[in-house]
């Protein structure tokens, strides 16, 4: 069946609304790649793939055209785009989820411009619930067997809390959460909800936190 302008826009709207739901997503909860990244990811992807329909139409008789290998391209070119979502501070990478998130809407792309909706609607649902449904899972059952709450007296000076943050972030602990309680002007309390790696232990983190000039004493809570 050759391509008909109606099929070609249809095609491209169904490429912007399902990769625009995906992009949404990671545009609300901030992440580097969002809303029209991932749908001129998308759309790009789409109109390779109809380009190469359309070359397979006008080329067909000719035995030296691959049409295909431009879809092919797609998947290795869209590396650039997801390297530029991917951060490293200290020992923590992040934007990982983004950058697979970049490839698989290409792979969306390609599937709505070679006409398989089935493919393209399956998969972004698939993509929905992982990002939306399975982070709850994943904070609830994997990341908060790891938590730890510890409690910090320090020194009343600036810049304690960067120290902290430092130490902290040097042996790969990621800070959820801190409160502060000031009870006179001399000392100021931390309290932290810390993300630790299994292979981190307890002791460890008291001994790094307690090498920091001025802090007082270091309490693990619960």
């Amino acid at each position: 069946m050759s391509l008909t302008y109606l099929e070609i826009i249809k095609r491209l709207l169904l490429a912007l609304i399902l990769s625009g739901v995906i992009g949404f997503e990671r545009e609300i909860t901030n992440k580097p790649a969002g809303f029209r990244t991932h749908i001129l990811v998308c759309i790009g992807s789409t109109i390779i793939m109809l380009i190469s329909i359309k070359m397979h139409e006008i080329y067909r008789y000719e035995s030296d055209i691959d049409p295909t290998r431009l879809g092919a391209q797609v998947i290795s070119g869209i590396g650039f785009l997801g390297a530029g979502t991917i951060i490293r501070e200290g020992a923590t990478v992040k934007g990982l989820t983004t950058a697979a998130t970049l490839w698989v809407v290409s792979c969306i792309g390609l599937a709505v411009g070679a006409g398989f909706y089935i493919i393209s609607l399956v998969a972004s649902i698939c993509i929905l619930i992982t990002l939306l449904v399975f982070i709850k899972i994943e904070n609830y059952y994997i990341l908060r067997k790891n938590l730890q709450y510890l409690s910090i007296m320090a020194k009343n000076q600036s810049g304690q809390l960067g120290k902290i943050g430092d130490a902290l972030g040097s042996i790969n602990i990621l800070i959820k959460n801190i409160e502060m309680d000031v009870p006179n002007d001399e000392k100021i309390i931390f309290y932290f909800t810390l993300q630790v790696p299994s292979c981190i232990k307890k002791e460890d983190i008291i001994k790094e936190l307690s090498e920091i000039p001025g802090i007082l004493s270091v309490k693990t809570l619960y």
